[in-house]
Parts: structure tokens; C-alpha cells; sequence
């Protein structure tokens, strides 16, 4: 079941199509170019679809299915790269396959404003990259970040949910964080991120008000934070953030938006009859002194009459940015050829750490044999105990040659004083 898996998704990725839904008792379904469309002559039965599922997850995943009837992961499958969505419907399980490069494009492949380059000189600040689901939002972020990452030295981390694009090391010092896998949420993903020293955090998606507090927070503090946003306008996107604070603090959160905001992309992908292929539409506003002014003083009604104004700044709204740089473009790059399937197939740089797993890794079971030693020498006695750490510090080899002791503080000092004497006197 797995190799015709496989076999399909490479069909998909060599005839061109973004995404693959897999439905039990339905024909394969396909988007390409925006389009849905049947394909009658492949069909999947309710069975089939229960022993795919069964074959692609692993156990955790399965368990994540099971408990939430739902799971998300990223995977190669054998050359092509894919984000999978397993859920459950009236026709039982079903899968959205979202089809990804297996390079990440660079800013001009995708067909962006080359303005964008200067997202990548920023040291500080907010990146906001909005738009709905699915206009390319994840991979405009790849293509950022990969633009830094060939430029100049940092340390870049990333939290996503799930990791889509897997970005090598270069000149950057890249390391890639999933929630479920490697933090257990965004919102502690981002304070355990504070902490490992970094220079640009990149946020997969603003969900929820914890998070974006911590992501405004991290951009104040003088990091480079990029971050995706569901909004459908400029005035929606910044309504979001601000109203995602209770009352009493959405004047601080306001500011604080204000004072690091420097960029922010709308993306929408529009369909293009005399190339033949989508393209991405933005709206671009950068955080300049007027619009800061608009945040801070409540007129976000304002924003949209202001970035027409302000074309001098590298502002665009998506009619502008349609007529004087999409439909000017001498070039094209179709993005789809990028997720044609490698020659070769991929290989996953991963790694679990055993040290995750209760009671496995070599520390553990070191620390164990230490403890059950030193039980045998040294078992709890009257109310004088061994103190833990010095168990924990011969584990590590290190020299204890004098005991150190704990105290209850509930036993009276002069009672232990006067038990240790006793102790002492029978080993003369």
C-alpha cells in the first residue's frame, strides 16, 4: 500500500499538481492551478485508505490520531517532499497531501518584488506574512529565511507545526523546532527559544493570544521575528494582533506592535491565462513613521489610504503591485517546477535523542546503576538521609570522598544532633 502511495504522489509531482486528497469510496482528487479536479480511473476503498494510514504513521502519530481524530506531519516519500493531514469524515479517514519543493525557491523564483531581498538585512524587528490558507505564506518564509541563511551569520530557529521545508545550515546556523515533536507548544516553544541564544525566530503560526504576546515580546526584545498570520487585509491582519489582548492590555500591545512592526506581506495567488500558471499577489506595507503614527492612534482605518500615498517608502497595495511590477515582469518562473521529483531520493537528516526516553540512554542507565550502588552502601537511615545530589554527582564520576547529608526541617536539630552522636559512638 505504501509503494502506490509513493507511486501516486510522484505522478502527482511530475504532471504538476499542488495538492492530492485521498478519500475511502472516492476517486483521487487533484488541484492544479487553483483547480480541483477527478480523476475517475484512480479509486481507493474505504480499506485501502484504513492500511495506508496504518503504513505511514508512525506510533506517535498514531496516537495523536486516535486521541484527536486527527493528526498533521511532513514526510519524503521517496523523492518528492509532502505535508500530510490525516482526518476523520462521514466517509471515514481522509488525506490532504500538500506537495512541497524539494529546493527552496528563492525569492525571485517565486516571483516576488525584489524589495523582499531587504527583509534579510533587518536585525530586529517584526515580519508579519499573511494571507489565507494556502496561498504560499510557508514557503514565502522559506525563501526569506534561505535568503539570510546564504548572506550573512546567524543563528536562526524555527518553530512550526509541522516542519515543511528542511533548511541546511550555510552561513546562518539553522535549527528547526516542530510542535509535538520537539516542544509540546508554540507558546513554549517561544520561552524555551529566548534562552538558546538566537538572532532570528521564525513562528509558523499565530493562534493564539499566548503566543502572540510572546512573539511581540521576542521582536521588542531585539530579535528578527518572522511570523505567518491568517488575515484576508492590512487592517485585518493588525486588528488581529491587537485584539487578540484583553481589554486592559490592548494599549500596551498596541504600542508594542507599533515600535517593532517593519514589514508586512498580504499574499494571495492569482491565476495568470497568459503564463498559464499562479503567481503570488501581495500588498506590501513597511513599518514606517506614518504607520506607526496609525497603529498607535487608533486609525488602522486609515492604512490602506496611507500605503497608496506612500509608493516613495516601497509600498504597494495588491492593484498597484499588479500593474506596476506583475504585469511589468519581463520574466517568469513557474513555482511548480521546483517540486518535480529528484533523480535521487531524499535523505532525512533526523535524530531522536535517547535521552527522551524514560529509562533508556546511556546517562540513565548509568545514574540508575549509581543509585542502586550507592543504596546498597549508603540505605536511608533514622531520620539522615544521603542527599540526592551526591547520588546524582558520582553518576558523573566526580570525587565525594566526604558524605554530605540533608535535613528534614520538620525534626527537631538537637533530636538528629543527638542520633548522629549515637551512630557515631557505636562505630568506635
Amino acid at each position: 500500500m505504501l509503494k502506490r502511495f509513493t507511486d501516486l504522489i510522484i505522478w502527482c509531482a511530475q504532471s504538476g499538481y499542488s495538492d492530492v486528497h485521498i478519500c475511502g469510496g472516492q476517486p483521487i482528487i487533484c488541484r492544479k492551478d487553483g483547480s480541483i479536479r477527478f480523476d475517475q480511473k484512480m479509486f481507493w476503498t474505504h480499506q485501502n485508505v484504513d492500511a495506508l494510514v496504518e503504513s505511514i504513521l508512525n506510533a506517535k502519530n498514531m496516537a495523536t490520531l486516535r486521541q484527536r481524530w486527527s493528526v498533521d506531519f511532513a514526510a519524503s516519500l521517496g523523492n518528492v517532499r509532502v505535508r500530510v493531514n490525516i482526518f476523520n469524515t462521514d466517509h471515514g479517514l481522509s488525506l490532504a497531501i500538500r506537495l512541497l519543493p524539494n529546493v527552496i525557491p528563492t525569492i525571485d523564483q517565486l516571483n516576488l518584488h525584489p524589495s523582499i531581498h531587504g527583509i534579510s538585512d533587518l536585525k530586529s524587528g517584526l515580519v508579519l506574512i499573511c494571507g489565507t490558507t494556502g496561498c504560499g505564506k510557508t514557503t514565502t518564509i522559506a525563501s526569506i529565511l534561505d535568503d539570510i541563511n546564504h548572506k550573512r551569520s546567524a543563528h536562526i530557529i524555527t518553530l512550526e507545526d509541522p516542519i515543511e521545508y528542511r533548511i541546511p545550515s550555510r552561513k546562518s546556523f539553522v535549527e528547526q523546532r516542530e510542535v509535538g515533536e520537539h516542544v509540546p507548544s508554540f507558546e513554549r516553544g517561544l520561552i524555551d527559544i529566548m534562552r538558546a541564544d538566537p538572532d532570528i525566530i521564525m513562528v509558523g503560526e499565530l493562534r493564539d493570544p499566548q503566543t502572540i504576546a510572546l512573539t511581540l515580546n521576542a521582536a521588542e526584545s531585539g530579535h528578527l521575528v518572522i511570523a505567518t498570520l491568517h488575515a484576508t487585509n492590512m487592517e485585518d491582519a493588525l486588528y488581529r494582533i491587537i485584539n487578540s489582548a484583553p481589554p486592559e492590555a490592548e494599549e500596551y500591545i498596541r504600542h508594542q506592535l507599533a515600535s517593532t512592526v517593519t514589514w508586512i506581506l498580504l499574499q494571495k495567488l492569482v491565476y495568470m491565462e497568459e503564463i498559464g500558471f499562479r503567481l503570488p499577489l501581495l500588498s506590501i506595507m513597511r513599518g514606517t513613521s506614518q504607520i506607526k503614527g496609525l497603529i498607535r492612534d487608533k486609525k488602522l482605518f486609515q492604512i490602506e489610504n496611507s500605503m497608496h500615498t506612500s509608493k516613495a517608502d516601497g509600498m504597494f497595495t495588491q492593484e498597484r503591485y499588479l500593474t506596476e511590477y506583475l504585469e511589468k515582469r519581463e520574466k517568469y518562473h513557474n513555482p511548480m517546477a521546483s517540486i518535480k521529483p529528484e533523480k535521487c531520493e531524499i535523505t532525512e537528516s533526523y535524530y531522536h535523542s535517547a535521552v527522551l526516553d524514560s529509562g533508556s540512554g546511556a546517562r540513565s542507565k548509568s545514574m540508575s546503576a549509581a543509585r542502586n550502588s550507592q543504596s546498597e552502601k549508603s540505605p536511608v537511615v533514622g531520620k539522615i538521609k544521603r542527599d540526592d545530589q551526591d547520588m546524582l554527582m558520582d553518576a558523573v564520576n566526580l570525587d565525594h570522598s566526604d558524605p554530605h547529608y540533608s535535613i528534614d526541617e520538620n525534626y527537631d536539630l538537637s533530636e538528629i544532633i543527638a542520633e548522629a552522636e549515637k551512630k557515631l559512638e557505636k562505630k568506635k
